[in-house]
């Protein structure tokens, strides 16, 4: 192998243009291929910004030529040489520098390589823990170095836009203390301490709110966490969020500043211009028009209320479901009156995979007749009601769904993005941004048999439900707020409640006692008694928009060096044994029995 020798680089292989015809240059980075033509040898040199093409002649550099005959996928070259314009009929308008290439003068190979484990200049059909396994060798495909740089530069935005708005960045602690109320904490034991341990933080939430006690007034930080959870496309054990907090604030003020960093963001990474306020719905209006708290408004189909008029239908099910206090709810499939039997009965084993018991449906026909099993249930004039509500046309078809409220919203706002993915009626390359507030404060637990946070305990209640804490805790509303962008939440925080009195009235509806507050919470409690500000912030899933950003399904492809869905990192092998000298010295006993 050689050295670079003092071989300085001149230019990466992506900036190299026709302005460059006639310059020297120095190129380093790994072939991508090597093609052999006679005489001539050709070689596509890769780094992090692109691809330049080198020719080794014999007649420029006998010695390089020679050299170049060796060359092999992945091996690491410098290359000195002129540029040049390419040959008439040889240019490739796909690349930057297509119109150019290089005529190498001097090749040095400074490190060899093994054959990749898979090819990284066409999208190959690679297995997932594969990529994850060589991940060094999938960071190198332009794909992977788009997502890792796009990620780079929402950062960057983040940082710029906070900093000019007065934000201070300030880091809390790793090695924190354990306060489970969420999803399950990772343990570290401690050695000087033996017997206790330390939580790595799922949220720096208690540490921001002690900054805003502490007069610091607007933080930030981009946050490493992590969650010991079952994990999905969209979970890692440890992620990274945008932190935010801001003292002598109210809604309106962390949401207009919010658009205005999520604009900037997008201004600053992708060149796309979005146009704020965004669009706003209170918890119980998304739920009753999109079934969910994370409406996709890409498409339409909302739900619509029919109880009404399904109460006074023949249909048995119907008139049940509706005396029992339940709902009758349909959406409308516009122009998917060509759905054929297979088509909905698929559809109904899909809704029944979310609690339905069946799945009913209609279609109109050209005449506005209804055609369905359930058509001879419903008079002209319930038809007519029907159709008229759903704004139902002939070549639609109607879905309906008859249960208790909260199934037929599960139920159906999966089945209206079931069907927009079906019949591919998201568009791609939209954005569409909502606010979804008022929040229930907490909502009952029927396997705990107590009330617990919808969001985190210390999220404020409005100050008009402020009477019922006590009385009715589930009537309660937060002042919280989530942003949701293309159906999936990447945002979501709240006004903090300030006063400890109000904190301890919190504590108490969620059944946590005196005493487990002062355990878990005491230094928070103590610091609001010290004369803490009206506060409130938001904290952002960097992952899950990056994600979005990039148009990727899952954020482990926008994740240097992620965990697969069994928390393990394939590269390093971990996690892994330790020594029992390790585990005598934590004061953990080594005698667990593995699984079979």
């Amino acid at each position: 192998m050689e050295s670079m020798g003092g071989l300085k680089r001149t230019h990466d292989c992506y900036s190299i243009t026709e302005e460059a015809i006639d310059q020297e240059v120095t190129l380093m980075g790994w072939v991508l291929r090597r093609r052999d033509h006679g005489g001539l040898i050709f070689v596509d040199l890769r780094d992090r910004k692109g691809i330049t093409q080198v020719v080794f002649a014999p007649e420029v550099n006998a010695k390089s030529h020679e050299k170049a005959h060796r060359l092999r996928s992945e091996y690491v070259i410098a290359v000195r040489g002129r540029v040049r314009r390419r040959p008439e009929g040889m240019e490739n308008p796909k690349l930057k520098t297509g119109m150019i290439e290089v005529v190498c003068h001097e090749l040095r190979i400074l490190n060899t390589a093994v054959t990749p484990p898979f090819p990284l200049d066409e999208d190959a059909d690679v297995s997932e823990g594969l990529r994850l396994k060589y991940r060094y060798i999938d960071l190198r495909r332009p794909v992977m170095v788009e997502n890792i740089t796009l990620r780079h530069r929402v950062c960057q935005a983040i940082r710029q836009f906070l900093n000019r708005h007065d934000f201070l960045e300030i880091e809390t602690p790793i090695l924190t203390r354990s306060t489970p109320e969420g999803a399950r904490d990772y343990l570290v034991p401690s050695r000087v301490n033996p017997g206790r341990f330390y939580a790595l933080p799922q949220s720096p939430q208690l540490y921001k709110q002690i900054l805003m006690v502490s007069g610091l007034e607007r933080y930030y930080q981009i946050a490493r966490c992590f969650r010991d959870e079952d994990l999905r496309a969209d979970r890692q054990p440890e992620f990274t969020q945008l932190d935010m907090e801001m003292s002598f604030v109210e809604e309106s003020d962390i949401i207009a500043l919010v658009e205005g960093l999520i604009k900037e963001v997008f201004a600053s990474a992708l060149g796309i211009t979005l146009e704020p306020p965004f669009r706003r719905f209170t918890f119980s209006e998304a739920m009753e028009r999109f079934g969910t708290d994370r409406p996709d408004t890409r498409f339409d189909m909302e739900l619509v209320d029919v109880t009404d008029i399904a109460r006074r239908c023949g249909l048995k099910v119907f008139n049940t479901v509706a005396a029992s206090g339940g709902v009758v709810k349909a959406v409308n499939a516009k122009e998917m009156g060509d759905l054929s039997r297979k088509d909905l009965d698929d559809l109904t084993v899909f809704a029944q995979s979310f609690g339905a018991k069946g799945l009913a449906w209609v279609k109109i026909k050209a005449d506005n007749a209804w055609q369905s099993p359930i058509a001879k249930f419903f008079s002209d004039e319930e038809q007519h009601a029907i159709a008229q509500r759903l704004e139902a046309a002939a070549g639609d078809v109607l879905f309906f769904g008859a249960d208790q409220r909260a199934t037929v919203l599960r139920v159906l706002g999966e089945l209206r993005c079931e069907l927009a993915r079906r019949r591919g009626l998201i568009p791609e390359g939209r954005f569409n941004f909502v606010w979804i507030t008022d929040f229930p404060l907490m909502e009952y637990n029927e396997d705990e048999g107590r009330f617990t946070s919808m969001h985190h305990p210390f999220t404020a209640p409005l100050d008009e439900d402020m009477d019922l804490i006590e009385t009715d805790p589930g009537a309660v509303r937060s002042r919280a707020y989530d942003l949701v962008l293309n159906g999936i939440e990447i945002g979501g925080g709240s006004i903090r409640i300030h006063q400890p009195t109000v904190q301890k009235r919190v504590f108490k509806a969620l059944s946590i006692s005196d005493k487990e507050s002062r355990d878990k919470f005491g230094f928070l409690l103590e610091a609001l008694s010290h004369g803490a500000p009206p506060h409130g912030g938001i904290a952002f899933g960097l992952d899950r928009l990056v994600m979005i950003m990039a148009g990727r399904e899952s954020i482990r492809d926008v994740i240097a060096f992620p965990k697969t869905q069994k928390a393990q990192c394939l590269m390093a092998n971990a996690p892994s044994r330790v020594s029992m000298a390790q585990l005598a010295e934590l004061y953990l006993r080594p005698d667990w029995k593995e699984k079979a």
